[in-house]
């Protein structure tokens, strides 16, 4: 086709709508005046000719979005990132059953022990501050796969039950192969056209079916003598986890396998360096707040699931089983966060934060207040049901308030941010507790739950400019 000849079709095209649409691979249409040059482009070369971010081109192997083979690759893609996610949960629900035979084993009482998590938190925080920069540079297929091999490192460092330096610096890797791939997975069910709120849900819904599971199977080791195999377990999960995302996607960037399954950019990001990315990320309110928030909402989900076991176990009388009550709070996190998606389109999904917040409150002080083991174990579990379902809100709402350029990146940020979270409530946690008794656990608790309160209501409902 001669550039006359495409120019004609465009301005069929054009006289057609009233609003010029880009033509995308995708066979979709996106009003952007500025992509009638990609647009040429692709009238005159075709969709399997069009750009990708290695070489300059879209894979031939792209196929039409709605076809039986797009529709099938998309599913595959999607199970992958979930069982990255079943790999996530999995290895928060670990340490609470663990605890207290890590207490016994390196005699170390509730702050030394607590150190654990804070080698998570340098791990979390140093992906979430280096994850834009190596995405933009290596790819979203080849950092998730970063993660994934940084998480067997770390769980190779564990299974030996090693000194207890070294069993820390197992926590440190392991955080940072972690931040890195939830970062990434979140950016890329976010990115998604179709469902994407769904799928946001079942993915975090998957994430509660590791933390379900993995008590189940640390409170079995937690009285064996060789108890840091469970770490051995955890390295085979992670080994198949690495498998399928080589498998899968390959080592290839976001755009390219959006592209596979027929979905095209939504955006634009050309001639943005990263410099730029980064100075327009930090300059919105909305994102730090977000991420004040998730780094608040995990370090209460972890706290809770991580420190309940010792909790019961110390001021309710709780037996050796009593591991089992953290699977109890997982399995509700789990549920909720696929049960009370009507709920959440029915009273809104700000509106639905505000309701879990208060409602989780009230029965975290039944907790606290009412000294049964099978009340606190059912309250528990109720609690993990009503917060199952904030942190895929909140990534949801970030794809409606921020920026669609700078999505990926900012969603990366949140996650990464906010798994920080999972370290350093915690370490309060047991910092306290070594003063004051692991009583101090429900307060915390109930306090950060008003505070995630006070922090939703600042975050804009609507999208803001750039501050």
């Amino acid at each position: 086709m001669s550039h006359q000849d495409a120019g004609v079709e465009l301005s069929n095209i054009r006289a057609r709508s009233p609003h010029p649409p880009e033509v995308t691979p995708a066979g979709s249409v996106n009003g952007d005046e500025k992509s009638y040059r990609k647009s040429l482009d692709m009238v005159e070369t075709g969709p399997a000719e069009c750009l990708d971010s290695q070489s300059g081109r879209i894979p031939s192997s792209a196929v039409t979005a709605g076809t039986p083979a797009s529709r099938r690759l998309a599913r595959i893609q999607f199970a992958t990132l979930c069982w990255t996610l079943f790999l996530a949960g999995w290895n928060d629900g670990t340490t609470g059953p663990l605890l207290p035979r890590i207490q016994r084993v390196y005699h170390v009482g509730f702050a030394v022990v607590s150190v654990i998590f804070i080698f998570n938190c340098i791990g979390f925080l140093t992906a979430a501050a280096t994850n834009v920069w190596l995405t933009d540079r290596l790819g979203f297929g080849k950092v998730m796969v970063i993660g994934s091999l940084a998480q067997v490192i770390g769980y190779a460092l564990e299974a030996p039950a090693p000194p207890f330096p070294v069993f820390v610096l197992g926590y440190a890797v392991n955080g940072f192969g972690l931040g890195l791939q939830d970062a990434g997975a979140n950016g890329f069910v976010a990115s998604l056209k179709e469902n994407a709120a769904t799928k946001m849900g079942i993915l975090h819904a998957i994430y509660g079916v590791g933390a379900l599971c993995s008590p189940l199977v640390a409170t079995q080791f937690a009285q064996l003598q060789r108890w840091s195999f469970h770490y051995l377990v955890s390295l085979g999960v992670a080994l198949l986890n690495t498998i399928l995302l080589i498998v899968v996607f390959r080592f290839k960037d976001q755009d390219y396998c959006l592209a596979e399954i027929g979905q095209a950019p939504t955006h634009d990001e050309s001639g943005t360096d990263n410099g730029s990315k980064y100075k327009q990320m930090f300059r919105l309110r909305s994102l730090h707040l977000m991420a004040i928030f998730i780094l608040i909402y995990v370090g209460v989900e972890v706290t809770l699931g991580g420190w309940i076991v010792t909790y019961v176990i110390n001021l309710r009388g709780g037996g050796p089983d009593s591991g089992y009550i953290a699977s109890g709070f997982f399995g509700g996190l789990t549920l909720g966060r696929v049960g009370l998606l009507w709920v959440n389109q029915k009273v809104g999904e700000r509106r639905a934060v505000f309701i879990y917040a208060i409602v989780a409150i009230g029965l975290e002080l039944v907790v606290w207040l009412v000294p049964s083991l099978i009340g606190g174990a059912v309250a528990v579990s109720f609690v993990g049901v009503l917060l199952g379902p904030i942190y895929p809100i909140v990534m949801n709402h970030a794809g409606r308030v921020l920026p669609p350029w700078l999505l990926t990146g900012s969603i990366g940020w949140i996650a990464g941010f906010g798994q920080a979270g999972s370290a350093v409530l915690p370490f309060m946690t047991g910092a306290i507790a070594s003063r004051t008794g692991i009583k101090s656990l429900q307060p915390l608790l109930v306090s950060m739950m008003g505070f995630m309160v006070f922090l939703w209501a600042l975050v804009p409902s609507t999208p803001r400019r750039i501050e």
